[in-house]
């Protein structure tokens, strides 16, 4: 292990590790126009990314124009199935990571994945990327139980463990793009960078992060200003 401050970092995926909003766009619109509803465009489905599949659907259904509660029920399991079957055919990592990602192997600093995706959508997305084996373990929003998804600190302690360390001792840092992955990070008492090329719901400078990148060029050293601070 080199002199880096931190021994494990964890990554928000949809808008922070990869651009998945073609593929969420597809799925969504698939399953609008299954339900008779205007498509929405790419940027408007964006904000909606964040909370989980049902979360997205239920936003998609009234900014397109349906409000029954049933309708979010009768088409979850559509987009679900059509998600699951063209995950990983267009969601590309951002600039820089992969040079990012190496350079933390080279210091021997364990990656980690925090999302509210489902952990099965996760874990198939990841590999179908050729990305799984570079990460010591993938937390999904179902991962921890009903109501311990981002913001909740629970998967972000769960992956500070699973990676071999001890929550609230352990040095770790955090990346995404929502208020959801900051206020997750610091619930659990640990930094969190902020991307401004995510999925972003509010100004990232609203966010309420320790830093904000703009390319992942800027990662490893913004984490050295926020330890030495």
């Amino acid at each position: 292990m080199t002199g880096f401050p931190y021994q494990i970092i964890g990554f928000d995926l949809d808008g922070t590790l990869l651009d998945t909003s073609p593929e969420l766009t597809a799925s969504v619109n698939h399953t609008l126009g299954l339900a008779g509803l205007p498509p929405l465009t790419q940027e408007e489905i964006k904000p909606m990314v964040g909370l989980g599949a049902k979360h997205m659907l239920q936003v998609g259904l009234e900014r397109a124009g349906n409000t029954d509660p049933q309708a979010l029920r009768e088409y979850l399991p559509i987009l679900l199935d059509h998600y699951g079957d063209n995950l990983g055919s267009g969601s590309p990592p951002y600039p820089g990571l992969l040079d990012a990602m190496a350079r933390f192997d080279s210091m021997g600093v364990k990656l980690a994945i925090v999302t509210n995706k489902y952990e099965r959508f996760a874990i198939k997305l990841l590999t179908e990327v050729g990305l799984i084996d570079r990460f010591a373990c993938v937390i999904g929003g179902d991962t921890m139980g009903k109501g311990k998804s981002k913001p909740d600190r629970a998967p972000i302690d769960e992956m500070i463990r699973r990676c071999g360390g001890q929550p609230g001792t352990t040095p770790a840092a955090f990346i995404g793009d929502s208020i959801y992955d900051v206020m997750a990070a610091h619930n659990a008492g640990i930094p969190c960078v902020a991307v401004s090329f995510g999925f972003l719901h509010q100004p990232v400078d609203e966010l309420g992060a320790d830093a904000i990148i703009d390319h992942y060029d800027e990662f490893i050293p913004t984490l050295e200003r926020i330890a030495a601070k």
